[in-house]
């Protein structure tokens, strides 16, 4: 949540006109990361909630390169992207921890 907060504010400064372009992509990928981990959540199994932890490491993956083309083109200052990038990759990191959680053999509860 707090990536999506700051990907929100690191945007309100990108131009107007690019509103629908990539101010939305990448809001879009960046809410997607804990929603698709809401609704895994809710579901009944360790099994069933793995599938769902691909889904918000895939828009990680987009939230990454979408910020680098946000940096290249000017958009954002590269200590920002950078920043925002590294918050993406630690992110990654714990989805990775959860989605070996999900993978052991411990019984369902």
């Amino acid at each position: 949540m707090n990536l999506v907060k700051r990907i929100y504010r690191a945007t309100q400064n990108f131009p107007k006109e690019d509103i629908y372009g990539l101010t939305n992509q990448l809001r879009r990928a960046a809410v997607s990361v804990p929603s698709n981990l809401a609704e895994g959540y809710g579901r009944f199994s360790r099994k069933e909630f793995r599938v769902f932890i691909g889904r918000p490491r895939e828009s990680l993956l987009e939230v990454e390169t979408q910020l680098e083309i946000a940096q290249e083109l000017g958009f954002l200052n590269l200590p920002m992207a950078a920043q925002l990038v590294t918050e993406a990759r630690e992110i990654g990191r714990m989805l990775n921890g959860l989605k070996v959680w999900c993978e052991s053999p411990v019984a369902e509860g």
